[in-house]
């Protein structure tokens, strides 16, 4: 079975974001979905741009540098910006 980062995506509120993704992008978020949908079972696989931000959520969650500058950004006495 396939291991993929992301899960079953939740259905939340959407949210409307505008981005502008080259086409190799765009393609691969299609082939992502329809990977997550046969790994999940289900027939139809989610909207692509759906994707991106439970992608972007787990690559800020899973990258070091940013928790760490940002726990610092957040700590008390410091100044968020």
């Amino acid at each position: 079975m396939t291991k993929l980062k992301l899960s079953a995506i939740p259905d939340d509120r959407p949210v409307k974001i505008t981005a502008e993704l080259p086409a190799a992008v765009h393609r691969d978020l299609v082939a992502y979905a329809e990977i997550l949908a046969r790994t999940n079972g289900e027939k139809t696989p989610p909207d692509p741009a759906k994707l991106v931000a439970p992608m972007l959520q787990r690559f800020m969650a899973t990258d070091k540098v940013f928790r760490k500058a940002r726990g610092q950004m957040l700590a008390p006495g410091s100044r968020a910006v």
